[in-house]
């Protein structure tokens, strides 16, 4: 799968090697050469130039080849906004490797399973989150463990891998993949691996982020997260852009980064907008914004009224993309649109094949709501590694859905209506409430729950468990306050519940299935925004 990009470089000079250095997943070499001493980073932890950030992916690539792995073995990277987790993607994307981020807000639990469950042949974990990995620690396969920080147990000094005086390109690369982990219906996480490597190529002038000498990108969401490592990371990277990382969101910061530093392109989820609306009017009015171009957003829903505060703020440059782990169907939105077409996620074009089809498999008219769905190729596709079953029951047809509900208006312009509820989308994260069910049926007071999303002024959806008590247990604030704690020691913060409440009764339909959707809609029911 290629991205729509230009062919030329953004002085104009044709390369034609662009598109071949690409498909090795050498192009940032390129841009090495061609910016050399120039920053391509900028960090609270050490900016790193373009020569310098290229051989540094350089030596960790020998590295790893060094201690064994081949092209296709798997590598795991529990880092935050730190420059090393740009070095080690760009070792990963010309070293032919499997790279899978690690959410570092997991629990030691919830980390390690990622970690054995990726069967990565290398882990590079920043020292901060050592503990995270302590329980995978034992795992044999793994040929080599670097920590950013100090060298302890069986993790040596990341610094002292890239002590090679060897930083020159590989003759042999081989593009890399990226595998990311979703949380799945049956309480285990499972990555999302497309058969063939994503090829990008240079955004530049004409392209998707319109780039030009002088832009700069930040990133301010985590680079785990499928948004952000697209837009914030490997689009620039791909097109010789610097960047400058925040390694956590604040919204005063954020704007005082983006007018010291001119930042032309940034990636936000809709809790960004809200904590920044929050602000005081004289702080906002302060803020220098005349130097963007684009915002990109998605991954959770954004209201039609924040969004149009956000344009009337910052101008017309949001550009909404809708899509998921599994899909990128290409649609997307920018403002003028939006403000014709006010909460569409953008026009399902021909191209694309994007449908609307009906619980049957059958497509659906425009206005008709149904699943938004996506064609399944299954030689280039996604599949769920290490998943038989769920691979044929999510894409065992032509096409498949993540379950979201919506409808194409006379225009082709999607508009989202609803979802599945069997996820929820907290501050643009996806939690599965089958995690939270699993762990908290597992208490003894606890004969059974559903837990769903409610509605969060801030974070758009927040955790509820609506819990049956067994018998001898009675409902009480001090009960409710055990549970949660006891749920913290198997669940990330983010998963946690928020509230629980105590009922007699959960419906089921007549299979005896959990109604997890009819339990949702009594707390959305007099909300007037349904997703």
């Amino acid at each position: 799968m290629k991205t729509a990009a230009a062919t030329s470089d953004r002085d104009g000079v044709q390369d034609d090697n662009i598109p071949a250095l690409a498909a090795k997943g050498m192009l940032f070499s390129h841009w090495a050469r061609r910016h050399d001493s120039r920053t391509a980073l900028l960090s609270p932890r050490g900016n790193r130039s373009f020569a310098e950030l290229n051989g540094n992916a350089n030596r960790l690539l020998r590295h790893f080849r060094a201690a064994g792995l081949v092209p296709g073995d798997g590598v795991a990277l529990l880092c935050g906004n730190i420059p090393q987790f740009v070095e080690t993607y760009l070792a990963c994307l010309r070293g032919g490797f499997r790279l899978t981020p690690v959410n570092w807000h997991l629990t030691p639990r919830e980390a390690s399973y990622i970690l054995t469950d990726c069967e990565a042949k290398a882990w590079v974990v920043q020292g901060e989150f050592l503990d995270l990995a302590a329980p995978a620690s034992a795992a044999s396969d793994v040929r080599t463990k670097l920590t950013t920080g100090v060298a302890r147990g069986d993790f040596a000094s990341y610094v002292r891998a890239l002590e090679a005086e060897d930083a020159a390109d590989p003759d042999d690369a081989v593009l890399g993949s990226v595998m990311l982990y979703t949380s799945g219906t049956t309480g285990q996480p499972k990555g999302v691996l497309r058969k063939a490597p994503i090829i990008l190529l240079p955004q530049a002038e004409g392209g998707l982020c319109n780039y030009r000498d002088g832009d700069l990108h930040l990133l301010c969401g985590p680079a785990y997260h499928g948004g952000p490592l697209t837009f914030d990371v490997a689009i620039p990277i791909a097109s010789g852009i610097p960047i400058l990382m925040m390694e956590r969101f604040d919204a005063d910061q954020w704007l005082a980064l983006t007018g010291k530093y001119r930042i032309t392109h940034s990636h936000m989820v809709s809790t960004m907008f809200r904590r920044l609306l929050a602000l005081p009017e004289a702080v906002r009015d302060a803020a220098d914004l005349s130097s963007l171009k684009t915002i990109f957003h998605g991954a959770a829903p954004t209201s039609p009224e924040m969004k149009r505060q956000m344009i009337d703020w910052f101008g017309p440059v949001l550009y909404e993309y809708y899509g998921a782990t599994e899909a990128s169907p290409g649609i997307a939105i920018g403002s003028e649109d939006w403000l014709r077409k006010p909460g569409s996620v953008g026009r399902i074009l021909p191209g694309s094949q994007a449908t609307i089809l009906d619980a049957d498999g059958r497509p659906c008219p425009a206005g008709t709501i149904g699943f938004v769905s996506f064609p399944h190729d299954p030689a280039t596709g996604p599949g769920y590694f290490k998943a038989p079953e769920k691979n044929r029951e999510t894409f065992g047809r032509s096409h498949f859905s993540v379950g979201d509900l919506g409808y194409v208006d006379e225009d082709g312009y999607l508009f989202l209506t609803g979802r599945s509820a069997e996820v929820i989308i907290s501050g643009g994260v996806n939690i599965f409430p089958q995690e939270v069910d699993n762990v908290l049926a597992s208490h003894p007071a606890v004969r059974e729950v559903c837990t769903v999303g409610v509605p969060n002024d801030e974070w758009g959806e927040e955790v509820k468990a609506v819990v049956v008590l067994a018998e001898g247990f009675a409902p009480s604030p001090d009960l409710e306050r055990h549970l949660i704690a006891y749920a913290r020691d198997g669940l990330a913060s983010f998963k946690l519940p928020r509230s629980i409440d105590f009922v007699t009764e959960i419906p089921h339909s007549e299979a005896g299935k959990v109604q997890r959707g009819m339990v949702r809609s009594l707390y959305w029911s007099q909300n007037d925004r349904k997703i």
